[in-house]
């Protein structure tokens, strides 16, 4: 796997919360770190999980993307390492609760987070991606915002399904008005239970409306998944043979071939 020749900022985004999206985030980015791609993952959810999840103590959250978003510090003073080789983070530091009505009083508002990722190094990270909160409130614009593209985390069960045409009408939303170059990378199946004839109807629904915007890799149920957040490790450094860690290996083969695909296609 080749790392992309030019930056790509995609967000990992659902309104519903509960199907994954943390975890695909966390684990994609220590996937695509490890095939030799320096990636940042930028936690926009004021519950900061994908910053525990990567074994980031609260007491050295700040300054994070609250600071960033408004405007108190540079982008690059709030990227901390993380444990695993050629992965960054952006913290979500404590005050981010309280973004969502700080940023309403903000001209142009929507695009605070645009405006600072424009001042990082390109050649530094390749790939960025956002954990968005599990809403579609002014974070979420934020980073819809400031991306290229959509990864959307669907759980395979039947209320995941009326979830995703919200997302998808947000993203048309934000075409028209805000961001109109954003793309929908691609929507990955997760909780994936191949002893559940509904896994199975989900993704067939899901396959036949979207096509091959969904993901050949389906993320399954795996108990190494679950267990490796209570650890502050990404499932790869947890238990890399496990079912989950080789599907989120695999899902981040297919992104960087996306993204070599949608680079081709706008040099050509």
């Amino acid at each position: 796997m080749s790392e992309p020749r030019h930056r790509r900022i995609l967000a990992v985004a659902n309104q519903k919360g509960g199907v994954g999206k943390t975890t695909t985030a966390i684990n994609l980015a220590t996937a695509l770190a490890s095939s030799g791609t320096p990636t940042l993952l930028i936690d926009l959810d004021p519950q900061g999980n994908a910053s525990t999840g990567l074994g980031l103590d609260r007491s050295n959250r700040s300054p994070g993307t609250y600071a960033v978003l408004a405007g108190s510090v540079e982008p690059r003073s709030a990227v901390r390492a993380s444990s695993v080789p050629n992965l960054s983070v952006m913290p979500a530091d404590p005050d981010l609760a309280g973004a969502e009505i700080e940023l309403v009083a903000l001209p142009e508002r929507e695009f605070q987070l645009r405006r600072a990722l424009a001042t990082l190094p390109e050649a530094e990270w390749p790939i960025i991606l956002i954990d968005c909160p599990p809403s579609l409130g002014l974070l979420t614009l934020n980073a819809l915002v400031a991306s290229d593209a959509v990864l959307v985390p669907l759980q395979c069960e039947f209320f995941a399904l009326e979830g995703i045409s919200q997302i998808m009408r947000t993203l048309d939303m934000v075409r028209r008005g805000l961001n109109p170059g954003l793309e929908l990378q691609g929507i990955v199946l997760t909780m994936f239970d191949r002893r559940n004839n509904l896994s199975d109807l989900v993704a067939a629904d899901v396959r036949g409306f979207f096509g091959d915007k969904v993901y050949e890799t389906v993320i399954p149920r795996n108990i190494r998944v679950s267990e490796a957040p209570s650890h502050g490790k990404p499932v790869l450094l947890y238990d890399f043979r496990s079912t989950g860690a080789q599907a989120y290996l695999k899902l981040a083969a297919e992104v960087l071939k996306r993204e070599r695909a949608a680079l081709g296609a706008r040099a050509a």
